[in-house]
């Protein structure tokens, strides 16, 4: 089935020291890096309407295209509601933990 657990330790310990500092971390920011995921997911389901409808007359009926698969993947709306209450902590955590990397709010544009 997968692969085979390796025996050798010294390949483990590579493993666990490129690992470790992901923990250092705060869990909102893993939990952001960890929705790669997600990402590659609505990659596929874009592929896979694209592929099922074949080409399209225009750019604006390939927009909509797109525009209805993200739509079939929230036809309530609610996610939204439910994306932006996870997302305040996150950028709260990425405040915090790269301050001198992060625009202040008077640098915001």
């Amino acid at each position: 089935m997968g692969g085979e657990i390796s025996r050798d330790p010294q390949a483990v310990d590579g493993r666990v020291e490129r690992f470790i500092p992901f923990l250092d971390y705060d869990v909102e920011i893993r939990r952001v890096i960890c929705t790669t995921n997600a990402i590659e997911s609505l990659n596929a389901r874009f592929k896979r309407s694209i592929r099922a409808r074949g080409h399209f007359p225009d750019e604006q009926a390939a927009l909509k295209c797109m525009y209805l698969t993200v739509r079939s993947l929230d036809p309530t709306g609610k996610g939204r509601i439910r994306w932006s209450a996870r997302w305040k902590p996150v950028l709260n955590a990425f405040a915090i933990t790269f301050a001198d990397r992060w625009p202040s709010e008077g640098t915001q544009q």
